[in-house]
This record gives structure tokens, sequence and C-alpha cells, in this order.
């Protein structure tokens, strides 16, 4: 299956992120993606999670969660994003990933569940955690995509019960903090591919207020794909059958004691 990365710069233009959404999902299709993922906050982002983050929530049913249907509806491709969505409480909101299929149809939605309240930053003020630590896996074009967020890269257990729970490729749609860690964004990637024998799509957004580096990497942690630290979209192909391969190389799901 060939999915694209789309390493976006958001910011606080809704309307411009949502764009510049529309013309990676145009440039995926014609590399040839069948599913284009985007980042964490991809349709509202800053350097510090504040409180006009809950002011701009929406509903998954509002204007903007219906315009990304439209952009995967028009370009016929599935596609993936980070919105912030309406919370019950007052005052905050959830930080959730959206997933369309390539008719425009919502095929999942993932609440991150571990919250960056780390490196000075404190998400969980203004962001509620996911109510569910259920793994949320959908289908698309016959591959099984699990769905994490960013800091949930730091917690093995979530990407060993997506792969329990199926999924062959996982998406880790992130907007990793920039600090004296950032090379750990890549060994971490590597890491959660290596453990569950899973492509692990780690997809960024582009410095300033984020790392980059958005990357693919197979099940035997190769780096499949990189795309630096510029905003852009790089599609390649993750090979179920490698998948399947790694798996009986490496039968740690029949051999694990715990």
């Amino acid at each position: 299956m060939r999915i694209a990365l789309g390493q976006l710069e958001s910011g606080t233009d809704i309307q411009a992120n949502l764009a510049a959404i529309d013309r990676f999902a145009a440039a995926a299709v014609l590399d040839g993606a069948a599913l284009v993922a985007f980042p964490e906050y991809a349709t509202y982002e800053k350097k510090k999670v504040d409180a006009t983050f809950p002011e701009v929530a929406e509903p998954l049913d509002g204007p903007i969660c219906r315009e990304l249907a439209n952009i995967a509806r028009r370009h016929r491709i599935a596609l993936v994003a980070g919105v912030v969505e309406t919370a019950e409480e007052s005052g905050k909101a959830y930080n959730t990933l959206v997933a369309f299929g390539s008719d425009g149809a919502r095929l999942a939605f993932y609440r991150k569940i571990h919250l960056f309240d780390a490196q000075g930053f404190g998400e969980s003020t203004f962001i509620k955690p996911g109510p569910s630590t259920s793994p949320v896996v959908f289908e698309s074009g016959g591959a099984r995509f699990g769905l994490m967020t960013c800091y949930d890269l730091r917690f093995p257990e979530l990407a060993r019960s997506l792969a329990d729970a199926g999924a062959q490729i996982l998406l880790v749609c992130s907007s990793w903090v920039p600090g004296n860690q950032d090379e750990q964004w890549l060994a971490l990637n590597a890491a959660r591919a290596i453990e569950n024998s899973v492509y692990v799509a780690g997809v960024c957004q582009a410095p300033p207020v984020s790392v980059g580096r958005s990357i693919l990497v197979d099940p035997m942690g190769v780096v499949e794909a990189d795309l630096g630290l510029e905003p852009g979209v790089r599609a390649v192909d993750a090979s179920l059958d490698m998948v399947a391969r790694v798996r009986e190389l490496f039968p740690m799901s029949r051999q694990r004691r715990l």
C-alpha cells in the first residue's frame, strides 16, 4: 500500500491550514498514495497549547471536519489529521485524530490519552485526556491502521495494544516539542516498529513549532522516508507482505510471556 506523509507548518489561520491540507492531499494522489496522514493539531497550532485551543474547538460534525471530509472525497484519498475537538468541560478541548475514507465517510477518531505535561509544558491545562484507552484501529485499502498521538510514542503499551488489535501500520501524528530530545523522536518511532513488527509513520509538524523529520519506518527498523525540516508531502510504499514475513521471522506475539 502506498501512503503519504504530510508535513505541515500549521498556525492559527484555520483556513490556511485547511488549504495546505487540500494541496498536500492533491499532491499525494498524484504520487499514487491511497492514504495521506497529517500531524497532530493540523488545523490549529501554536508553540504552546493555550486558552485559544478550547475557543476554536469544534465537534466532529462541525465545519472543520466537514471540510476535511470534503477534501478526502474530492481527491478520492483516505485522510487522517489532528483537530481540536469540543469537550464537555468548559475551557477544555480534546486533542483528536480523525480518519476519513476516500468517500468522505468518517472511519475512526482517537482522542489523545497521554497529554504532554513535561519540559515545562502543561497540555492538560486546556486539553482533556481521551476517556477511553481502548486501541483505535481502522481499515483502509486493505491495510489496518492504528492511531497514536505524539507523546503516546513514549508509552510502548499503546503501540502493543494497537498491534494486538490487528494494526499493521501505526500512524503517529505529532507536534514533537523541539529540544534536546529531537533524536528521541527518530529512535522511538523505530523502537515501536521493531517491537511490534509494524510500519510506523511518524508525521510531524515542521519547524519552528516542531522538529519536522516525518518518517516511515519499516518493521525491521529501516527508515524508508525522511522528510527533513521543510513542509512537504511524500508518498512511500508499505508492504503488508513484509509485515507478515517479519512476524514469522520474529514470532514475538506468540513467544511473549507477559
